[in-house]
């Protein structure tokens, strides 16, 4: 059995421990790389699945190291980092990390980002272009929501909004990109839209709003579209 390839970007002895346990055990191929020199050499030979960057390396800060995978790369990058601020989190979504971990983590969190990762798809790459989670159904062709196959209206922001988490399902999207993508550049610390139009968006899509199945609040950082 193989869940795939995943590349370790890692210099802690323990945490590399801990993680090669943990990543073989679970039936996934693994390829490590104690510096950011080694890991980018192994992420453009190798091709893995999935990348774990730690953000603390001895040759280069982590956020560079995604910075330069991003420019020719789209593997899905999940931080684990001993940087809790919510400023290091921005920074490392910002440049293109699809999650963040922050150390210490179980097994069971780790395991539960990676399967994300694996399965997060493009809604593009979806057949006849149908985007699908818990009561939700979007068709991006036709541009109409569906709840419990009862069609529901959106107005442009909503969608518009909406369709930036599908396009980054899975992934944390920050405050300031999805304020870029919906509003544009000069509305990137407008924050007080997004509470409001998140608010609007669960009231209609979610069954339950003030406690969401699948619009998730990552406080202080931004929302995630959970698969």
């Amino acid at each position: 059995m193989d869940n795939g390839l995943i590349l370790l970007i890692e210099d802690e002895p323990q945490m590399l421990r801990f993680l090669r346990i943990t990543i073989k055990g679970h039936h996934y191929r693994l390829i490590e790389a104690e510096t950011a020199k080694d890991g980018l050499v192994q992420a453009a030979m190798r091709n893995p699945d999935v990348i774990l960057l730690d953000l603390g390396l001895p040759d280069m800060d982590g956020i560079e190291v995604i910075r330069q995978l991003r420019s020719w790369c789209d593997t899905a990058v999940i931080v684990i980092s001993a940087r809790e601020q919510d400023e290091d989190k921005i920074r490392a979504l910002d440049m293109g990390a699809d999650d963040y971990l922050t150390k210490p983590f179980s097994a069971g969190e780790l395991l539960a980002r990676i399967r994300v990762a694996m399965r997060r798809k493009t809604p593009m790459q979806q057949a006849d272009h149908i985007f699908t989670v818990c009561d939700m159904k979007v068709n991006l062709a036709t541009r109409q929501v569906f709840i419990n196959d009862v069609e529901t209206h959106l107005t442009p922001i909503e969608y518009s909004l909406l369709t930036v988490l599908i396009k980054n399902a899975g992934k944390v999207v920050t405050h300031s990109q999805l304020l870029k993508e919906v509003w544009g550049a000069n509305y990137a610390n407008q924050t007080q839209y997004l509470r409001v139009y998140m608010a609007q968006l669960r009231r209609k899509l979610e069954s339950t709003p003030a406690r969401p199945k699948f619009l998730i609040n990552e406080p202080a950082i931004g929302y995630r579209l959970k698969l």
